[in-house]
Protein backbone atom coordinates (compact mmCIF):
# COMPACT_ATOMS: atom_id res chain seq x y z
CA UNK A 1 0.00 0.00 0.00
CA UNK A 2 1.27 3.18 -1.07
CA UNK A 3 2.89 6.34 1.55
CA UNK A 4 2.03 9.55 0.44
CA UNK A 5 4.09 11.31 2.85
CA UNK A 6 6.83 12.53 -0.04
CA UNK A 7 6.89 15.86 -0.62
CA UNK A 8 6.90 17.53 -4.42
CA UNK A 9 8.76 20.82 -2.83
CA UNK A 10 11.89 19.12 -1.67
CA UNK A 11 12.79 16.54 -4.94
CA UNK A 12 14.20 13.18 -3.76
CA UNK A 13 17.76 12.52 -4.40
CA UNK A 14 16.75 9.48 -6.60
CA UNK A 15 15.88 12.11 -9.16
CA UNK A 16 18.81 14.56 -9.04
CA UNK A 17 21.32 11.97 -9.55
CA UNK A 18 23.74 12.79 -12.44
CA UNK A 19 24.18 9.27 -13.08
CA UNK A 20 20.89 9.04 -14.19
CA UNK A 21 19.87 10.14 -17.44
CA UNK A 22 17.57 13.50 -18.33
CA UNK A 23 14.59 11.39 -18.89
CA UNK A 24 15.43 9.19 -15.76
CA UNK A 25 15.57 12.26 -13.72
CA UNK A 26 12.06 13.63 -15.29
CA UNK A 27 10.28 10.86 -14.87
CA UNK A 28 11.67 9.75 -11.19
CA UNK A 29 9.81 13.86 -10.23
CA UNK A 30 6.82 13.46 -12.36
CA UNK A 31 5.88 10.49 -10.30
CA UNK A 32 6.34 12.09 -6.99
CA UNK A 33 4.12 15.38 -8.19
CA UNK A 34 1.03 15.57 -5.88
CA UNK A 35 0.59 18.98 -6.63
CA UNK A 36 0.50 20.30 -10.04
CA UNK A 37 3.05 22.13 -11.76
CA UNK A 38 4.86 23.09 -15.00
CA UNK A 39 7.24 21.66 -17.14
CA UNK A 40 9.51 24.52 -16.07
CA UNK A 41 9.13 23.69 -12.75
CA UNK A 42 10.07 19.89 -13.38
CA UNK A 43 13.04 20.81 -15.53
CA UNK A 44 14.28 23.16 -12.83
CA UNK A 45 14.75 20.44 -10.76
CA UNK A 46 15.71 17.89 -12.68
CA UNK A 47 18.61 20.20 -14.59
CA UNK A 48 16.97 19.38 -18.00
CA UNK A 49 15.56 21.94 -20.51
CA UNK A 50 11.86 22.76 -20.56
CA UNK A 51 11.60 21.27 -24.06
CA UNK A 52 12.99 17.71 -22.66
CA UNK A 53 10.53 18.14 -19.60
CA UNK A 54 7.47 19.12 -21.23
CA UNK A 55 8.79 15.97 -24.22
CA UNK A 56 8.86 13.42 -21.22
CA UNK A 57 6.01 14.61 -18.89
CA UNK A 58 3.62 14.54 -22.22
CA UNK A 59 4.76 10.67 -22.67
CA UNK A 60 3.74 9.98 -19.25
CA UNK A 61 0.55 11.97 -19.88
CA UNK A 62 -0.31 9.39 -22.98
CA UNK A 63 0.82 6.59 -20.40
CA UNK A 64 -1.89 7.47 -18.14
CA UNK A 65 0.60 8.26 -15.18
CA UNK A 66 0.14 12.11 -15.07
CA UNK A 67 -2.69 14.34 -15.88
CA UNK A 68 -1.96 17.35 -18.07
CA UNK A 69 -4.10 20.55 -16.44
CA UNK A 70 -4.94 23.68 -18.78
CA UNK A 71 -5.28 26.18 -16.44
CA UNK A 72 -4.90 30.43 -17.52
CA UNK A 73 -1.71 29.95 -19.67
CA UNK A 74 -0.15 27.75 -17.83
CA UNK A 75 -0.31 23.76 -18.84
CA UNK A 76 0.49 21.73 -15.49
CA UNK A 77 1.16 17.74 -15.10
CA UNK A 78 -0.17 16.19 -11.83
CA UNK A 79 -0.09 12.23 -10.86
CA UNK A 80 -3.09 10.82 -12.35
CA UNK A 81 -4.95 10.44 -8.98
CA UNK A 82 -7.51 7.86 -10.65
CA UNK A 83 -5.20 5.66 -12.67
CA UNK A 84 -3.10 5.51 -9.59
CA UNK A 85 -5.75 4.11 -7.68
CA UNK A 86 -6.92 1.82 -10.29
CA UNK A 87 -2.99 0.03 -10.93
CA UNK A 88 -2.99 0.37 -6.05
CA UNK A 89 -6.66 -1.68 -6.50
CA UNK A 90 -4.54 -4.03 -8.99
CA UNK A 91 -1.64 -4.46 -6.89
CA UNK A 92 -3.93 -5.26 -4.33
CA UNK A 93 -5.71 -8.28 -6.01
CA UNK A 94 -2.71 -9.78 -7.01
CA UNK A 95 -0.67 -8.95 -3.97
CA UNK A 96 -3.30 -10.40 -1.81
CA UNK A 97 -6.01 -13.26 -0.93
CA UNK A 98 -10.07 -12.29 -0.86
CA UNK A 99 -9.46 -13.47 3.10
CA UNK A 100 -6.04 -11.06 3.34
CA UNK A 101 -8.15 -8.26 2.11
CA UNK A 102 -11.10 -8.71 3.82
CA UNK A 103 -9.34 -9.01 7.25
CA UNK A 104 -7.25 -5.12 6.76
CA UNK A 105 -10.71 -3.95 5.86
CA UNK A 106 -12.46 -5.34 8.90
CA UNK A 107 -8.89 -4.60 11.48
CA UNK A 108 -9.04 -0.62 9.83
CA UNK A 109 -12.83 -0.64 10.39
CA UNK A 110 -12.21 -1.52 13.73
CA UNK A 111 -9.86 0.55 14.79
CA UNK A 112 -12.09 3.88 13.41
CA UNK A 113 -14.77 2.54 15.55
CA UNK A 114 -12.74 1.78 18.47
CA UNK A 115 -11.38 5.56 18.27
CA UNK A 116 -14.88 6.61 18.00
CA UNK A 117 -16.06 5.12 21.11
CA UNK A 118 -12.85 5.91 23.04
CA UNK A 119 -13.02 9.29 22.19
CA UNK A 120 -16.43 10.03 21.79
CA UNK A 121 -15.73 11.78 18.13
CA UNK A 122 -17.02 11.33 14.91
CA UNK A 123 -14.01 12.01 12.84
CA UNK A 124 -10.49 12.82 13.09
CA UNK A 125 -11.03 16.23 13.29
CA UNK A 126 -13.01 16.06 16.31
CA UNK A 127 -10.31 14.00 17.64
CA UNK A 128 -7.91 16.93 17.03
CA UNK A 129 -10.11 19.28 18.30
CA UNK A 130 -9.89 17.98 21.74
CA UNK A 131 -6.77 18.40 22.26
CA UNK A 132 -7.39 21.92 22.59
CA UNK A 133 -8.64 20.94 26.22
CA UNK A 134 -5.44 18.90 27.35
CA UNK A 135 -2.46 19.79 28.54
CA UNK A 136 -0.59 16.63 29.09
CA UNK A 137 2.30 16.47 25.73
CA UNK A 138 2.48 12.68 25.85
CA UNK A 139 -1.28 12.76 25.07
CA UNK A 140 -1.22 15.45 23.06
CA UNK A 141 1.24 13.86 20.69
CA UNK A 142 -0.74 10.08 20.91
CA UNK A 143 -4.08 12.14 19.61
CA UNK A 144 -1.84 14.33 16.75
CA UNK A 145 -0.66 10.47 15.59
CA UNK A 146 -3.99 8.64 16.02
CA UNK A 147 -5.99 11.54 13.92
CA UNK A 148 -3.24 11.02 11.68
CA UNK A 149 -3.43 7.58 11.39
CA UNK A 150 -7.43 7.63 11.24
CA UNK A 151 -6.93 10.02 8.25
CA UNK A 152 -4.68 7.65 6.60
CA UNK A 153 -7.27 4.24 7.24
CA UNK A 154 -10.15 6.66 5.69
CA UNK A 155 -8.21 7.06 2.73
CA UNK A 156 -7.47 3.36 2.20
CA UNK A 157 -11.02 2.07 3.08
CA UNK A 158 -12.41 2.74 -0.18
CA UNK A 159 -9.25 1.45 -2.44
CA UNK A 160 -9.51 -1.72 0.09
CA UNK A 161 -13.08 -2.41 -0.48
CA UNK A 162 -12.87 -1.82 -4.36
CA UNK A 163 -10.46 -3.89 -4.49
CA UNK A 164 -13.16 -6.56 -2.85
CA UNK A 165 -15.81 -5.93 -4.81
CA UNK A 166 -13.86 -6.60 -7.91
CA UNK A 167 -11.85 -9.41 -6.77
CA UNK A 168 -13.40 -12.05 -8.68
CA UNK A 169 -13.93 -9.90 -11.94
CA UNK A 170 -9.91 -9.07 -12.16
CA UNK A 171 -9.05 -12.30 -11.16
CA UNK A 172 -10.80 -13.81 -13.97
CA UNK A 173 -9.36 -11.06 -16.49
CA UNK A 174 -5.65 -11.74 -15.26
CA UNK A 175 -6.51 -15.32 -15.78
CA UNK A 176 -7.43 -14.51 -19.36
CA UNK A 177 -4.02 -12.84 -20.34
CA UNK A 178 -1.96 -15.30 -18.83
Amino acid sequence: MTDDSTSDTNPPEAFTRPSQTRGERIRAAARTLRTPRTASWVATETEASVKTAQKYLDQLVEDNVLRKIEQGDQTLYCIDQLMATYREIASLQREHTREELTTALTSMRTKIMDWQETYDVERPGGLRASIAALTDQDEIERRHEIASEWEHLEARLPVVRAALNEYDWASERDALSA
